[in-house]
């Protein structure tokens, strides 16, 4: 995706070189890069994101939760640093409530949802404002995010389990005569339905990365390479031959939850190698639990949010050890 570094590289401007006009309220975005390996099993989805810096100050693909059915995980231009805050602005916090409008219901094919046009909207609402500060030239292809979600949860309406991915591009137009100093646009979200497959397609693992091109193995490759490692997982645990079988029959939406978490948790090390991953649960009745947790820290500010959650309102942050 060749407009990553020319991005980083224009945003840095504003830091790195003498401010101009145009670069006084210049901001600078930090990406986040890395894969997504999605197992909806029996009556659970089981997700693992793999971190894959784009460069210095990457951060890593991060969570949230969206409305009480949905989480995301975010990619590309998810944190941005306005020069006079002291914080960046990170895309998963502070997220609305986001309830269905309307009459609960799937539209017409290649339509989104209602609940989900109203993620989109919120986001793009978010994403407005720091956009616009952007100034220099970017190199984004019209097919090109500038920001991912991928989309998890369960449908209204016993739709039952979904995976979508919601992107964001942008477009630019030169307001000056010497062309250095652009206006930035973002533009609506783009729905793209990954999970479930059509009528009597195999229902497998379900993985996606950013950017498009990075040229790991997916998991479901090295199954049918019978790759070593992934042979001897399969060896190790009769739990784990049964689940690689659900998988190679498209049949893992059969799967124990437990045995697909336990399995996803097992081979993600050999998919991540020296990287860092985490690994999470959401069951069909709600809730959501880390099986591998983030390592960054909760800030202060965060931990006086969390006091006025209720104690059992599900949460993605990490609870400390007893």
């Amino acid at each position: 995706m060749r407009f990553l570094l020319p991005l980083l590289a224009a945003l840095s401007l504003a830091v790195t070189s003498a401010p101009t006009r145009a670069q006084e309220d210049e901001i600078v975005a930090n990406l986040a890069g890395g894969r997504v390996v999605i197992y909806v099993a029996r009556d659970a989805i089981i997700f693992g994101a793999i971190d894959h810096p784009l460069e210095a100050k990457s951060v890593p693909p991060r969570v949230a939760e969206l409305g009480s059915s949905h989480i995301g995980i975010f990619f590309g231009a998810s944190e941005w640093q306005v020069p006079a805050q002291p914080k960046p602005i990170r895309l998963d916090r502070d997220i609305p409530d986001v309830r269905p409008i309307g009459t609960p219901g799937y539209r017409a094919p290649d339509t989104s949802e209602a609940d989900l046009e109203t993620i989109g909207v919120n986001f793009l609402e978010k994403l407005r404002p720091l956009v616009s500060q952007l100034h220099h030239k970017i190199d984004l292809k019209p097919d090109e995010p500038l920001v991912e979600i991928v989309l998890i949860g369960y449908g209204p309406r016993d739709y039952g389990p979904e995976v979508w991915l919601v992107d964001y591009g942008a477009e630019q137009e030169s307001v000056s005569a010497t062309s250095d100093f652009w206006q930035t646009h973002i533009l609506r979200a783009r729905f793209t339905q990954l999970y479930p497959p059509e009528k009597h397609q195999p229902k497998t693992i379900v993985e996606m990365r950013f950017p498009a091109n990075l040229q790991d193995i997916p998991l479901t490759g090295l199954i049918q390479q019978n790759d070593p490692r992934i042979a001897q997982l399969r060896s190790s645990d009769a739990r784990f031959a049964k689940v690689v079988e659900q998988i190679e029959r498209g049949q893992a939406n059969k799967s124990v939850s437990q045995d697909a978490a336990d399995f996803l948790r097992a081979a993600l090390p050999v998919l991540a190698g020296d990287a860092h991953f985490i690994e999470g649960m959401m069951g069909e009745a709600g809730g959501f639990e880390w099986i591998v947790p983030p390592e960054e820290p909760v800030d202060k500010q965060q931990r006086a949010q969390d006091k006025d959650r209720p104690p059992d309102a599900p949460t993605l942050r990490r609870k400390p050890n007893p």
